[in-house]
């Protein structure tokens, strides 16, 4: 009897040293390709974050919405069925964090030094906090770049824009934007959007070159136009009540990994968009327009009314203090 209940003791604490023992699993989901910045950042996040802890922690990838579609994945986070994501900045408005959305405002960035002044500094760690309340923490700013346009036909003038359905993330801005421009904004999930513009459900679409390339949306659109009229960046998140249950050395590992993470991502994302742009023009199957300057000042004429309608939205100071430093 003594036996069997020193064998049950040890059998107990064997299964519990290995309970221990187990890493901590942290699912990442994405809705990109893997050879995309924000996919191959996460990559480098994985191998970092698995080496820093000494395979204490286990990072696994989940991208091209194997998981979760865009509008699906923020509540999956908040319900802890996965630990890590990196949304676009678009995706904190329909969750009742707007101030995000003033990202999508049209060329409010006029280059990434401005861009980097707002994420890097005192208003990029504001919006973070921001994200508390919902039950997420932020830790990096990751970067993708500044967007094209598409369509079936060229796109030169804001005039050009009339009457086109023109695929958007789910973004008041975004919306506002299609409509100073004369198309009409059509919102859908990013694992869609090459389907509907195969079948012409919409028109066409605006995203960095990597993703219109890796997504292969240049094979069902005839002409592109390097407008860089918008951006396109993401908030790497984690549920924080997962964040806050972990060790304080695990936190401070994955912090470390995560900073190394975001300066090779920072790296990669415009290479990636040059190099994909020369992609599309080499498939030979769209036609690459590049606005001159003065066709530049006429989008920007046509867009900028948008950040005045946004104002009650978004907060007049914020985008005021956004312009200020973009201005620097």
């Amino acid at each position: 009897m003594k036996l069997k209940s020193v064998l049950l003791a040890m059998s107990v604490a064997l299964s519990f040293n290995a309970y221990a023992q187990a890493p901590i699993v942290i699912k990442f989901s994405h809705v990109v390709a893997t050879d995309t910045p924000k996919g191959q950042a996460a990559e480098r996040f994985k191998q970092l974050a698995e080496k820093a802890t000494n395979g204490r922690v286990k990072v696994e990838i989940y991208p091209n919405s194997q998981l979760y579609k865009d509008k699906e994945e923020l509540e999956a986070l908040q319900l802890g069925a996965v630990q890590m994501l990196a949304p676009s900045l678009a995706k904190f408005g329909p969750l009742g964090v707007k101030e995000f959305e003033a990202f999508d405002l049209p060329y409010i960035f006029p280059s990434k030094t401005a861009l980097y002044n707002v994420t890097e500094g005192e208003i990029g760690k504001g919006l973070m906090k921001k994200l508390e309340p919902k039950g997420i923490t932020g830790l990096a700013f990751w970067d993708n770049g500044f967007k094209v346009m598409s369509a079936n036909k060229p796109l030169h003038t804001p005039a050009d824009f009339k009457g086109l359905k023109m695929r958007i993330q789910s973004s008041k801005v975004l919306d506002a934007q299609m409509r100073a421009l004369g198309a009409n904004p059509q919102v859908l999930a990013f694992s869609e959007v090459y389907q509907a513009l195969q079948t012409g459900v919409v028109d066409g679409t605006e995203n960095p070159p990597s993703n219109m390339y890796t997504q292969k949306m240049h094979e069902v659109q005839k002409y592109v136009t390097v407008s860089n009229h918008g951006y396109l960046g993401y908030a790497v998140i984690v549920n924080k009540k997962f964040w806050d249950g972990l060790p304080a050395d695990i936190r401070t590992a994955l912090d470390k990994a995560m900073k190394e993470a975001t300066t090779f991502e920072k790296a990669i994302a415009q290479r990636d968009n040059d190099m994909a742009l020369e992609a599309i023009k080499k498939a030979g199957k769209t036609t690459i327009y590049t606005l001159s300057v003065k066709e530049q000042a006429d989008w920007r004429k046509a867009l900028l009314p948008v950040q005045k309608d946004m104002e009650g939205r978004i907060g007049k100071d914020l985008i005021s203090a956004i312009n200020k430093e973009a201005a620097k």
